[in-house]
């Protein structure tokens, strides 16, 4: 569900059990006060508070990520030079509007993201912080819009919108690679699966194609929206088991302990 409506004795107590339904922390909502509530004349006539929490929509985004997240580079579609070109540019013009809007002076310039599909729209001002926000959540909200309304208009199956500012992109991208890598090699030392909670689906999707090559490691995702968490799971000579159901009799080395 994208909201609910809850009641409380007070504002704070309707947020506190809204916050509960949605199993979500308060800066992932948004609240809306539907009913201040009152106390009444010595206790008779009194109202509820009541208000709507609503997701916000860079949750939602992570909804729509979900399908593509465990899909490889070599399984997404191609995309033409000219319809990244295109979709860049519409890109570009969208946020640098959105920017505007929000009386901030910086340019933007289109990069070439880490895989074909991705088209990074790199800003280039005196806002950084600003701009990307606690743990990223300002730049995947512009990202969210940019992509909507770009993406819709461009209508470029297969391209992704990439918003980054500061090399924010690639030092996140870095730090989920290694913790990946580390993650992985504790899994198959310990015999055990990891579980990750509270990652984006772009977040998801770097650590599947980080992993997806090695032989001894499976990585799937449960669960849904917000509640989504990946697991890291050792499962033996993968690759070997896969080549034996398909007919090929090649080995892999097993890692040393």
């Amino acid at each position: 569900m994208d909201y609910v409506e809850t009641e409380g004795d007070t504002i704070d107590q309707a947020i506190e059990n809204a916050l509960k339904a949605l199993r979500v922390e308060r800066d992932r909502v948004t609240i809306d006060i539907l009913e201040e509530g009152s106390k009444g004349f010595l206790g008779i006539g009194g109202k509820k508070a009541r208000i709507r929490a609503s997701l916000r929509k860079t949750v939602l985004l992570e909804d729509e990520e979900d399908v593509e997240e465990q899909r490889s580079p070599s399984q997404r579609e191609g995309v033409s030079e000219e319809k990244q070109a295109a979709l860049g540019e519409k890109g570009r013009q969208v946020l640098t509007e959105i920017l505007r809007l929000m009386g901030m002076e910086a340019s933007v310039e289109i990069k070439k993201g880490e895989t074909p599909e991705e088209v990074v729209l790199d800003v280039q001002g005196s806002y950084g912080g600003l701009l990307i926000g606690r743990r990223g959540q300002t730049l995947q909200a512009l990202q969210y819009l940019v992509t909507r309304i770009a993406g819709k208009e461009e209508k470029n199956a297969g391209a992704r919108l990439i918003v980054d500012t500061e090399g924010y992109y690639e030092r996140h991208r870095k730090n989920l690679e290694d913790t990946a890598l580390r993650l992985g090699e504790s899994a198959k030392r310990e015999r055990r699966t990891i579980t990750l909670d509270n990652l984006s689906a772009r977040d998801r999707r770097i650590i599947h194609v980080t992993l997806e090559d090695d032989p001894w490691l499976t990585t799937k995702s449960q669960g849904q929206g917000p509640y989504r968490r990946l697991l890291i799971i050792p499962q033996g000579d993968r690759k070997k088991k896969e080549e034996e159901k398909s007919g090929s009799g090649s080995t892999v080395p097993k890692p040393e302990k």
